[in-house]
């Protein structure tokens, strides 16, 4: 089996941590005994968080180390690189980042969330505590630009406005959000809605809090800023802020402890699980548990057992969606508090259905 998360670059913040928790479920499946008694063994490349060294070390993966599974990836762009690898040479890419939607692969297996598992509660939630004017900030690639679409809909449709959008590379330094920092206070949004990823979101918030704004009256709220981004840019930074995702650390719950006990044992005490870490973790024993119904890695064979496959998740009890590939996640809203942990605010009471094309938006934003 394959796996391509990077070590190294800008994306590194957030993709070693998916790398541990892919390791960590391995590593616990062979000591359980395998797979009908044989070992998982992973052939790990590190990308060094360039999108095209993900395509390359794909093909790298199913060509010369005859590979057919591959777990990776983080962003939309690499992606996007990885799939008509998997695509034209039959494999099965699984993907444990939340991404913009609107996709559909036979050739991959999607356990992050979708907007509809995130964006729309999320858009509830800011316009009923904060207000409706929003200023969108991201990094410059698929998924920011796609999942601020997405939101200026949501928005839209419950009256609110985007008074600001910018776009910064994703190599960004601290010191190119200055202007944009000058630009919220011009605005006075209500919220600031981040798709920064990587070292940028340290950076963001960073200059946010160096700037004096104040996250109770303008909050800086995201998808993608997770427990990881929180330990880097310092909890203190971190305070006050919000995050839509299936899964935090302090979520509740046996499973959860014990996930969270195993994983800081491995890594150590100052090592947060985060929301990647938890999909890339669960869908290595969701492969386990088809892969030992299937008992081959022949993709066609293995991909019948994979849909509709459970597992009782750190976050709750998840399910691949046979007609769409996805993952029935939960829907969660957190607040950042000093410990650098997120308080849940908010939980679905059950898995919310994958819907990656927002086929039941419209009725869902309405409420």
């Amino acid at each position: 089996m394959g796996v391509l998360f990077s070590r190294t670059g800008f994306m590194s913040v957030i993709e070693e941590t998916q790398l541990q928790g892919t390791l960590l479920a391995i590593e616990e499946i062979n000591a359980a005994g395998g797979v009908n008694g044989r070992e998982l063994v992973p052939v790990v490349y590190d990308p060094g968080s360039e999108s095209a060294a993900f395509g390359h070390y794909a093909k790298r993966l199913m060509i010369e180390d005859n590979v057919t599974t591959i777990f990776g990836c983080y962003t939309s762009s690499s992606r996007k690189a990885v799939l008509p690898v998997v695509e034209r040479l039959n494999g099965l890419l699984w993907y444990p980042t939340l991404y913009e939607g609107f996709e559909a692969s036979a050739n991959v297996i999607y356990t992050g969330a979708a907007p509809n598992q995130n964006s729309v509660a999320l858009c509830r939630f800011l316009i009923d505590t904060y207000g409706s004017r929003f200023y969108f900030i991201g990094s410059d690639y698929i998924y920011p630009r796609e999942s601020n679409r997405v939101m200026r809909e949501l928005l839209k449709q419950s009256g609110g406005s985007v008074v600001g959008e910018q776009y910064l590379s994703l190599r960004a330094r601290r010191q190119d959000f200055l202007p944009i920092i000058q630009d919220l206070r011009r605005t006075q949004p209500d919220v600031v809605f981040s798709t920064v990823v990587g070292e940028g979101t340290v950076y963001l918030y960073q200059a946010y809090v160096d700037a004096g704004l104040d996250p109770r009256t303008m909050p800086i709220a995201s998808l993608t800023t997770t427990e990881a981004e929180i330990r880097a840019m310092g909890f203190d930074v971190g305070e006050g802020h919000i995050t839509a995702a299936p899964y935090f650390q302090g979520v509740g719950g046996e499973a959860n402890a014990s996930f969270v006990a195993r994983y800081k044992k491995r890594y150590g005490d100052d090592e947060p699980t985060n929301m990647c870490v938890e999909a890339a973790y669960f869908q290595l024993y969701l492969f386990a548990k088809a892969l030992g119904q299937a008992n081959t890695l022949d993709t066609d064979v293995l991909r019948s057992m994979v849909l509709g496959t459970s597992f009782d998740a750190p976050q709750g009890h998840v399910t691949i969606d046979p007609s769409s590939s996805h993952t029935d996640l939960w829907t969660r809203i957190g607040k950042v508090n000093r410990r650098g942990q997120f308080d849940v605010i908010r939980e679905s009471p059950a898995p919310v259905h994958a819907d990656p094309f927002l086929i039941g938006y419209g009725r869902a934003a309405a409420r």
